[in-house]
């Protein structure tokens, strides 16, 4: 059963688990189970998402009843109007607050512009040596992304060399294998933890917020962090 955070007649929002696909893709060809079926399935009811998230990352997903209001909140998406917050474990202790403003290359090869800002809420070191350090040091961050880009928050941290955990594509071998044979994590430490936005049709402010999964917990209980 999904966690459903979110219903009215209009919208409903998921806590989506880490691993599991919004909707059927030719590039995850081995996935049997999708969010977009498992809720219809759910609620026996219409959806349709508004926006997406990784495979890989955990935490909000909203999706529409109807054509009106999915259109609607696609152009907030667009517009940058919804608020977004996700939570990332990083390797290494990352800035008290950094504003990333990194344009970002489309598939097609086109830049696009790209801004991050995210503040470190807690730091861990772990006695662990890991390659020449002779112990581990990592960071809780909460980042709030403005614009929308394909693996935006995953590219930016790489680019300032402070790599989400788990991410495979654009992180850290070491860690990710680090982590693997320490812990038996796979997952990467990335969470949509928060939305706001303006409702498309009774026009109130919603904020919705969506507790880290399991394997993020884990590693936080590691780290002696609490939210």
């Amino acid at each position: 059963m999904l966690e459903i955070v979110y219903q009215d007649d209009y919208l409903i929002a998921i806590n989506k688990p880490h691993g599991l696909l919004v909707h059927r893709s030719s590039i995850a060809s081995d996935a049997t189970e999708f969010a977009l079926q498992m809720l219809r399935d759910q609620i026996n009811k219409y959806v349709s998402p508004v926006h997406r998230l990784d495979r890989k990352t955990s935490g909000l997903l909203l999706f529409a009843f109807d054509k009106e209001t999915e259109i609607a909140m696609h152009q907030q998406f667009q517009n940058a109007q919804v608020e977004k917050k996700y939570l990332a474990v990083l390797r290494g202790y990352a800035p008290d607050q950094l504003d990333i403003d990194y344009p970002l290359a489309k598939e097609n090869g086109n830049m696009q512009e790209a801004f991050t800002a995210f503040v470190t809420l807690q730091r861990a070191e772990l006695d662990v040596a890991l390659g020449k350090h002779p112990t581990s040091r990592y960071s809780l961050v909460e980042a709030t992304p403005t614009t929308g880009r394909m693996h935006q928050l995953r590219r930016h941290f790489a680019h300032i060399f402070y790599p989400i955990i788990g991410d495979r594509k654009h992180g850290c071998n070491k860690q990710n294998k680090f982590f693997k044979e320490q812990w038996e994590m796979t997952t990467m430490l990335l969470h949509a933890s928060e939305l706001k936005f303006e409702h498309p049709v009774t026009k109130e402010t919603i904020h919705l917020k969506a507790d880290v999964q399991d394997e993020f917990k884990r590693v936080m209980e590691l780290m002696n962090w609490t939210l």
